[in-house]
């Protein structure tokens, strides 16, 4: 279980014969060691990483030899007019030659100035290991691990829980520190970490930025930058309601959810929700990065409060309502009422469950046996 295989790598090597990739993730969600498990499938490759001197000196000097057929540039986002550079060496490359580019940032949120990359790459997102990829590395009691350690390799892979913590709290703090600070200058980080805090006792609930702003005695508005630099930095993930105004879906308030479900630890419900999230969030991302779907994800309610927790839509249109229930197997009314207002399916998921059952059109289902 340690070389956990990845299940992106067959794409990824299939696009780059075509194109550059870009593989984008959060911190430490194993972006490296992937790129370099892609770089024995080439006779002659090099890693380059753009935080390390001695490799941004060759970056900056071209200094690969012509026989290099796979080229990975890391944290090239970081370089000022990035989009520029790498548009030079994919245009002027040798026919052998391919490029893979990561890093742990989104890539368009840094450096906006610069030629368009447009039609030269294909992106990738790298998520924390899933319930689909546990299954294929042979991994037992996988839901319950995925709760209490959380997706990312080291914590999930480690001997013991003492040491997954460990790994968290300095992976926080270094998040603050460094990556924060390389997307912009913060006055007080302090802030940013006590925001942290308050969004993990929130998750799944719809979040106000007035009463955050209230709280942490800041302006709304740099709450909402705060979160903005927490979503780029793949740290956290929005979900908005859904409404067939896309103006009026961005006004209303978002639920917010972790990419490490690990940091989710006052309820159980909770972290089950925020499992449920990530994972429907790497779906509706696979169906963009490889089919070209516009597949998105989005919760629904309504003014009397009604609420479901996630609805997928593609094209504007609502395909499929889901509930998250950590034990209970009976179905929720507001399943039924979004069923029968939107005439869509619905399942709810369950983890620990005794009976899957099936009434109409809607479906109460092992979170084990949906994310296959």
């Amino acid at each position: 279980m340690v070389n956990m295989k990845r299940l992106q790598l067959e794409q990824i090597l299939k696009d780059l014969e075509k194109k550059m990739v870009f593989l984008v993730g959060p911190r430490q969600v194993g972006k490296t060691w992937l790129a370099k498990q892609i770089g024995t499938h080439y006779k002659n490759w090099i890693y380059l990483n753009y935080d390390n001197n001695q490799h941004r000196k060759i970056i900056l000097n071209h200094e690969w030899v012509d026989d290099v057929d796979l080229i990975v540039f890391d944290e090239i986002h970081k370089m000022e007019n990035w989009k520029n550079f790498i548009k030079g060496i994919f245009d002027t490359r040798l026919d052998h030659q391919h490029i893979l580019v990561t890093g742990s940032a989104r890539l368009d949120a840094f450096n906006q100035t610069g030629d368009s990359l447009a039609g030269r790459f294909f992106r990738h997102h790298l998520f924390p290991f899933s319930i689909s990829e546990c299954k294929a590395n042979n991994v037992n009691k996988i839901v319950a691990r995925l709760i209490n350690r959380g997706g990312f390799p080291e914590p999930f892979l480690a001997e013991s829980d003492v040491e997954s913590e460990r790994w968290r709290y300095q992976y926080i703090n270094g998040l603050i520190r460094e990556d924060i600070l390389d997307f912009e200058f913060i006055h007080n980080l302090s802030k940013i970490k006590s925001l942290i805090e308050l969004l993990k006792e929130r998750v799944g609930s719809p979040i106000s930025y007035a009463s955050l702003a209230r709280d942490l005695e800041l302006h709304a508005a740099t709450i909402k930058k705060y979160i903005m630099i927490l979503e780029s930095l793949f740290i956290v993930f929005l979900v908005r309601p859904f409404s067939r105004s896309i103006a009026r879906t961005i006004l209303k308030e978002p639920k917010i959810y972790f990419y490490d479900v690990g940091l989710i630890t006052h309820d159980k419900g909770a972290q089950f929700e925020n499992l449920v999230a990530l994972h429907l969030l790497q779906k509706v991302t696979i169906s963009t990065d490889y089919y070209g779907k516009d597949e998105q994800l989005h919760y629904l309610r309504t003014k009397d409060n009604k609420e479901v927790d996630f609805a997928l839509v593609r094209d504007e249109k609502l395909t499929l309502l889901i509930e998250c229930k950590y034990k209970k197997s009976e179905i929720a009314q507001q399943l039924y009422y979004f069923s029968n207002k939107y005439d869509v399916d619905g399942i709810q998921l369950v983890c620990e469950i005794k009976n899957e059952i099936q009434k109409g059109r809607i479906k109460v289902l092992d979170v084990n046996k949906y994310f296959n």
